[in-house]
């Protein structure tokens, strides 16, 4: 459990404050690069800047399935969890708000299920994504591997080429 000296310490803000900017750069460049057509550039792009924050800002989830995961495995307190979940919402908002003002209005940025697939089979592929990248994070985390942003930004831009 988080005390509240451990709340009211530099490191537990500065932790948040990671993940809000984390989730803010990273959405912000997927949706920047989703105004291109296909799924190579965002895809490239996620794997690319997932890659660059890991190794600029430390390891952080800057996902909420992510998040949960530590939180499901214990390797994170409610307290950070939470916090954590809601920096990230807010920088995927911000992030969104951002692209929804700089982008002309006709540009799509909403993810689609393909037209020869399902919302199941898009589900599915999306599971499989967030598996992989959780297992990666924990193996990264596990090992202190000094690649660590080479193995997440991959396993993200795999997983959302995959999908």
């Amino acid at each position: 459990p988080l005390s509240p000296q451990e709340l009211r310490s530099g490191r537990f803000w500065r932790g948040v404050l990671a993940e809000l900017v984390a989730t803010l750069i990273f959405v912000g460049v997927v949706l920047g690069a989703s105004a291109a057509p296909g799924p190579l550039a965002p895809a490239l792009a996620g794997g690319l800047v997932a890659g660059g924050l890991v190794c600029a800002l430390g390891s952080p989830q800057a996902n909420p399935a992510l998040t949960l995961a530590l939180l499901c495995t214990r390797k994170l307190s409610a307290l950070r969890g939470a916090a954590g979940v809601l920096a990230q919402c807010t920088g995927a908002t911000l992030a969104s708000a951002a692209a929804h003002a700089a982008l002309p209005d006709d540009t799509g940025l909403v993810t689609r299920v393909s037209a020869v697939g399902t919302a199941g089979t898009a589900l599915a592929w999306e599971t499989f994504a967030t598996f992989q990248l959780a297992l990666a994070a924990f193996a990264a985390a596990e090992h202190a591997a000094p690649q660590a942003g080479l193995a997440l930004g991959s396993a993200v831009a795999t997983g959302a080429l995959a999908a």
